[in-house]
């Protein structure tokens, strides 16, 4: 079964390479900018800064790997589905965030860890009761 992600902008962050990238989402972190394309735009009615998102991304220069990898962060060896590697079988990545601010068709917020140019997928509201510093706190 084949099933195909439009991507819907791009993820401007300050980092080049996996080794750049912090390990986690960082609330805090280094400021980055969610570019919606225009035709999506409209879709950003009803968020305001201060709110927390969900913003789903492919990390398209992500390859598979091996299904236990060590950690970056722990040093453990663990499977990829206990890890926030990118390598994995569909490279999805995930983080909630604290928007900053909202110009037009971009989100300002902090603390991403994908790299330049990654493709947005989604952006959703966080679930009720979850701030962004809860989620990464876990």
């Amino acid at each position: 079964m084949t099933y195909q992600l439009r991507p819907i902008g791009t993820i401007r962050t300050p980092y080049r390479s996996l080794d750049e990238c912090p390990r986690n989402t960082i609330q805090g972190g280094a400021f980055s900018r969610i570019v919606i394309d225009p035709e999506w735009s409209d879709g950003l009615f009803g968020l305001a800064p201060g709110d927390a998102i969900l913003v789903l991304y492919w990390l398209d220069r992500a390859s598979l790997g091996k299904l236990r990898q060590t950690s970056r962060m722990s040093g453990e060896t663990r499977g990829i589905f206990a890890l926030r590697t990118p390598r994995r079988p569909n490279p999805l990545g995930a983080a909630v965030v604290t928007i900053d601010d909202i110009e037009e068709n971009e989100i300002h917020v902090r603390g991403l860890d994908c790299l330049d140019g990654t493709p947005l997928i989604d952006i959703k509201p966080a679930m009720a009761g979850e701030s962004a510093d809860e989620m990464t706190a876990s």
